[in-house]
């Protein structure tokens, strides 16, 4: 008999085929406002009291610019500073950053897409930013601090 029988390719080839898809439809979903903005969606509008939720912290109040606390990370401190108009962070930055070898590029990379989201967002709920977890920690957490302090 032949090694390269057809009935046999054929039989493997569907067995390879059922089992492919039977592991994608495994697959969850990704599901929030980043997974569809990723997708191409619009991000859902969510009532001014889903977004004072006691994780993310309330909305900050009033005018100014505000410095959270520093958040020593395994690679350097973070901290995060926003600037507030009418209620609404219209500014957020690194004030400090791990720096030094492979953290100065992890953190180039990180920071703007991390500043972006905060305004974004307009809470200390980001998406933390791949191969930077410790800095993306770090800014979540100052960044929930200065707006601990906006908010009074």
């Amino acid at each position: 008999m032949r090694k390269s029988h057809p009935v046999r390719r054929v039989v493997l080839t569907a067995a390879a085929t059922v089992s492919g898809i039977v592991l994608l439809l495994s697959l969850k979903p990704a599901s929030g406002p980043g997974a569809a903005q990723a997708a191409g969606g619009a991000a859902p509008q969510q009532s001014a009291a889903a977004q004072e939720s006691p994780q993310g912290g309330a909305r900050a109040a009033g005018t100014g610019t505000v410095t959270g606390k520093v958040v020593k990370t395994q690679y350097g401190p973070v901290q995060v500073r926003i600037t507030v108009r009418d209620g609404k962070i219209t500014k957020a930055e690194a004030v400090q950053a791990p720096e030094g070898g492979l953290s100065s590029q992890k953190t180039a990379t990180a920071v703007p897409k991390l500043n972006q989201e905060a305004v974004a967002a307009q809470s200390a709920q980001i998406d933390a930013v791949s191969g930077a977890t410790y800095t993306s920690t770090g800014y979540r957490q100052s960044l929930q601090s200065a707006l601990d302090q906006a908010g009074g």
